[in-house]
C-alpha cells in the first residue's frame, strides 16, 4: 500500500508550554510526514511550571502497542524522549524490537539532565537502564550532561567540552551502537553548537549565534526535526543545520514576544516555512 512517511513519537503529551509531542507532533507534520503518538504520560503543563496535572501512561503503553502491531503498523522513524521510570524504558526496548524493519530510524534522544546535573525525576538506576537503548539506537543526540552520564564520565567544570573531547565522546557512543551520534547544545565561542558525528569518522559542529535564554521544548523542536530530515533523505549534516537555523530563527521571534521561559517557542509562526 501507498503512504507517507511515518515516524512514531515515545514521548510525553503536554497541553500547555510547548515541549515533547505537542512541538514534535506539528513540525513533523510540516515536513510531510505522519506523526503517530505513543503517549508515556499527560500533562496539563509541563514540570516547569508551579503547578501541573499528570497522567502516568505507563500501565496502558502496552496495550497500545500491542494494537498498533494487531493493526500492521510499520513506521520509517521511531524518535524516543523523556522517559520517566525503568518501566518505561523496558516497554520501549521492547516496542523497538517489535517495530523496528530493515529500515527504520531508531532515533534516541536520551532526556536525562542539563548543565551537569540530573533532572529531579531521575535516579542513577534509570540512568543506567537508559543506556540498554544505545544498542538499539541509529542516531543520538544527547546533551553534555547525558554524553557524559552514558560514557560514566565526569562533567567538565566549566560546562566546556574541545572539539578533541567531543569526537573521542562520540566514538565512544557509537561504540555501544549508534552509528551517527550528535551532541548538543554546546557552549563554544558564544555560540550554541551541535557536534555531529558518524561512525567511520566523518564530523563537524554546526554553528548558530546564541539568541536569549533557555526555553523548554527546544531539545524536541530540534530532535523533530533532524528525524524528520533524515527520514526524508537529508544527511546528518543537512538535518542538523536545518533544525538549527529554524530554532534560531523562531528563538528570535519567541524573544521579540517577550514570552515566558516556560512558554516554549512561538514556532507556529514560521511552520509553512519548514518543508
Amino acid at each position: 500500500m501507498k503512504r507517507q512517511k511515518r515516524i512514531a513519537l515515545v514521548n510525553d503529551i503536554t497541553g500547555f508550554g510547548r515541549c515533547s509531542i505537542a512541538v514534535e507532533l506539528p513540525l513533523i507534520s510540516a515536513m510531510k510526514i505522519q506523526a503517530c503518538p505513543l503517549p508515556t504520560a499527560i500533562l496539563s503543563v509541563h514540570t516547569g511550571f508551579p503547578e501541573h496535572y499528570i497522567d502516568d501512561y505507563t500501565e496502558r503503553m502496552t496495550p497500545y502497542i500491542d494494537n498498533w502491531q494487531a493493526n500492521g503498523l510499520e513506521f520509517d522513524g521511531i524518535c524516543t524522549g523523556f522517559l520517566g521510570s525503568v518501566e518505561q524504558i523496558n516497554i520501549v526496548e521492547d516496542f523497538i524490537q517489535r517495530f523496528k524493519g530493515a529500515d527504520t530510524k531508531v532515533m534516541v534522544d536520551p532526556v536525562m539532565g542539563d548543565y551537569g546535573k540530573l533532572y529531579s525525576s531521575y535516579t542513577p538506576e534509570i540512568c543506567q537502564e537508559m543506556k540498554r537503548l544505545l544498542k538499539h539506537a541509529d542516531l543520538l543526540t544527547p546533551n553534555l550532561t547525558e554524553t557524559c552520564r552514558l560514557l560514566d564520565m565526569e562533567y567538565p567544570l566549566d560546562g566546556i567540552a574541545d572539539e578533541v573531547q567531543l569526537e573521542k565522546m562520540a566514538k565512544a557512543l557509537v561504540a555501544k551502537g549508534p552509528s551517527q551520534v550528535v551532541i548538543t547544545g554546546l557552549a563554544l565561542d558564544g555560540c550554541v553548537c551541535n557536534f555531529v558525528y558518524e561512525k567511520g569518522g566523518a564530523q563537524s559542529i554546526i554553528r548558530e549565534p546564541k539568541v536569549g535564554g533557555d526555553r523548554s521544548g527546544t531539545g524536541d523542536a530540534f530532535a523533530a526535526i533532524v528525524a524528520g530530515g533524515l527520514v526524508n533523505g537529508l544527511s546528518l549534516k543537512e538535518a542538523v543545520t536545518k533544525a538549527a537555523a529554524f530554532i534560531t530563527k523562531v528563538l528570535r521571534y519567541t524573544v521579540q514576544l517577550d514570552l515566558p521561559w516556560n512558554y516554549g517557542l512561538a514556532f507556529e509562526e514560521y511552520l509553512t516555512e519548514l518543508k
